[in-house]
């Protein structure tokens, strides 16, 4: 499942997991997300994510998130990919 990042920013207060590096996050990052690397939700996904909350996970460009979540959906999470990634939300502050 996927959804782009201007359905996204309509929701309002939900879960959202940047997986990019903590510099890049530091750096900027989509409003009210929280940074967990993509290997420690590989390694533990039970120890950041309920398998009762739904969680958007964003990277760079959209394509490291997406293999995630499909991994952590056969797991049992639910999770869905942005689409585009960090470089989309980019994008949607300047058109």
């Amino acid at each position: 499942m996927s959804i782009s990042v201007t359905d996204l920013m309509k929701k309002g207060n939900v879960n959202i997991i940047d997986i990019r590096s903590r510099e890049s996050y530091n750096n900027n990052h989509l409003p009210n997300a929280k940074n967990i690397s993509q290997n420690e939700l590989l390694i533990m996904p039970e120890k950041y994510l309920s398998k009762t909350e739904i969680y958007y996970i964003y990277c760079q460009h959209g394509y490291s998130s997406k293999k995630l979540c499909q991994i952590l959906n056969i797991k049992g999470f639910n999770t869905v990919n942005v689409i585009g990634g960090y470089e989309a939300y980019i994008l949607s502050k300047y058109s």
